[in-house]
C-alpha cells in the first residue's frame, strides 16, 4: 500500500471490508423501539459497539485507569486466542489455523450483531454464521507474519484505539438521534447512517488488527 495513498484509496486497498446494504426508509418502528432488549442475547455473546477497545474511567482515588471492555463470552475467547496466537507467531511466524478461524468467526458474528444493535439494519441477525445484509470480508493472511508489528501490536494500535473511542461517543449520540428519528418518521437520516457505517468499518478494521487477524496497519478513515 502506497504511503501517499489518500484515505479512501487506502481503505479500498485494505484487506478487511465491512459491507452494509443501506436501509434508510420504511424502518420497523416496533423493533427499533425495543432494539436494545432484542439485541441482549447477541450482546451477551459477542458484545456491543466498540466493546473490544480500551476506555478510561475514574478511580476511587481520583486517578484514571484504562479498562478493556467486554466483547461478550465469545469475545473473551477471541482475546485468549489472540494471546496464544501472539506467542505462536513469535516462535513460528504462523497463526494457528484453528485460532485464526475462531477469532474471525467471532468478528463476523460481531459485525452483524453490532449493525443490528446500532439500528443499521432491522433484520434479526443469525446466531453464528448465516446470510445477512451486513457482511465482513476478512481474508486469511497467506504470507509469513510480521514479527515486529506483532510484538508491539497493542502499542501500535493505541492511536486507533483513541480515535475509535472518540468516534464511538459520537456514534452513540447519533444513534440516539436516529432512534428518535425512526420512531417519529420511519426513516434513518442519511448523514447519520453513513457516519455509523463508517465507524463500524473503522472499528472492525482495528479490532481485526488487535486480534492479529491481519498485519497491515489500518487506515485512519471512515471510508
Amino acid at each position: 500500500m502506497s504511503s501517499h495513498a489518500l484515505p479512501h484509496e487506502a481503505a479500498r486497498e485494505y484487506p478487511v471490508h465491512v459491507h452494509v446494504e443501506p436501509q434508510l426508509r420504511g424502518r420497523n418502528r416496533l423493533t427499533t423501539a425495543f432494539r436494545i432488549f432484542l439485541a441482549i442475547p447477541h450482546l451477551l455473546l459477542v458484545g456491543g459497539p466498540l466493546a473490544f477497545f480500551f476506555s478510561w474511567s475514574s478511580t476511587s482515588q481520583g486517578g484514571m485507569r484504562w479498562d478493556l471492555g467486554t466483547g461478550g463470552a465469545l469475545g473473551a475467547v477471541a482475546a485468549v486466542c489472540a494471546v496464544i496466537s501472539w506467542f505462536a507467531i513469535l516462535f513460528t511466524r504462523r497463526h494457528p489455523a484453528g485460532l485464526w478461524s475462531l477469532s474471525a468467526y467471532y468478528l463476523r458474528w460481531r459485525v452483524r450483531a453490532v449493525a443490528y444493535t446500532a439500528l443499521l439494519r432491522d433484520e434479526y441477525p443469525p446466531f453464528g454464521d448465516g446470510a445477512y445484509p451486513v457482511r465482513l470480508e476478512l481474508p486469511r493472511p497467506t504470507h509469513p507474519r510480521d514479527l515486529l508489528t506483532v510484538v508491539f501490536r497493542i502499542l501500535l494500535a493505541v492511536p486507533h484505539i483513541l480515535a475509535v473511542w472518540v468516534l464511538g461517543i459520537g456514534w452513540a449520540l447519533t444513534t440516539v438521534v436516529a432512534w428518535f428519528a425512526i420512531l417519529f418518521t420511519g426513516d434513518y437520516p442519511a448523514a447519520l447512517y453513513d457516519f455509523g457505517v463508517g465507524v463500524l468499518r473503522w472499528s472492525t478494521r482495528v479490532e481485526a488488527y488487535i486480534l492479529l487477524l491481519r498485519d497491515e496497519y489500518p487506515p485512519f478513515t471512515l471510508a
